[in-house]
């Protein structure tokens, strides 16, 4: 098996309205292979989260293609890419995006249970046990702190044991204290599963604590050379 699990082809995305024509991504070309971590770093509207969507295949680009796992995701129909997202795909978003009709446990149930999963239950169970959460499990969203969501947000999204790990500012909503906690848990999950991890981020201390950062700057993406030490 190729341990290349994401190949990004002279990727582009514009948009047109009145005022003309916007070019948001030019020709962004990069690879990853399983277990990297990269951070995608670049000013406010840069383009970083648009390139995250088109990455899970939520949003679709101008031109370019995005194989993920081998798989061309602009050649499926939303159907097929919908799929391959739940095979294959975590994310975690600023703002947790946890539903708050369910419960702490049933939302990291949920992506199991579309699965198909018959040990939805259990292994949801010990993921929130693995995050710190234990005790917390019939809890809903709104009797939670922020961080408290955070993890939950984690749990779930590392729960499936995605190939690929997707993560937008995750620690936009948390205070500094909090979301350091935060970002220490997300990478020890990811080596515990070799997960490959790409972070959008603004914080370039966050960003360092990646393997690659990569920056969006007028569009284009130019990959930054390593950190000393």
């Amino acid at each position: 098996m190729s341990d290349l699990i994401l190949a990004v082809q002279r990727l582009s995305k514009s948009v047109t309205d009145s005022g003309g024509t916007l070019d948001i991504l030019r020709d962004v070309d990069f690879t990853l292979r399983r277990g990297e971590t990269v951070a995608i770093v670049g000013a406010s509207g840069s383009g970083k989260s648009t390139l995250l969507s088109i990455l899970a295949g939520l949003d679709t680009p101008t031109s370019g293609q995005v194989l993920l796992a081998a798989e061309n995701l602009f050649a499926l129909d939303e159907d097929e890419r919908a799929a391959l997202r739940s095979r294959q795909v975590g994310f975690v978003f600023q703002s947790f995006q946890l539903l708050a009709n369910l419960s702490a446990l049933e939302n990291v149930m949920l992506p199991l249970e579309l699965a198909g999963r018959r040990d939805a239950r259990a292994a949801a169970t010990r993921m929130l046990q693995r995050v710190g959460l234990g005790e917390r499990l019939g809890h809903y969203p709104r009797l939670l702190s922020g961080g408290e969501q955070q993890r939950v947000a984690l749990a779930r999204a590392f729960v499936v044991e995605p190939a690929l790990l997707l993560a937008d500012e995750p620690t936009g909503s948390l205070d500094f204290a909090t979301g350091e906690k935060v970002m220490a848990l997300m990478f020890e999950l990811n080596r515990e599963q070799g997960t490959t991890l790409v972070l959008v981020t603004h914080d370039r201390a966050i960003a360092q604590r990646c393997e690659r950062r990569i920056e969006i700057e007028a569009g284009r993406a130019t990959e930054l050379a390593p950190l000393a030490g």
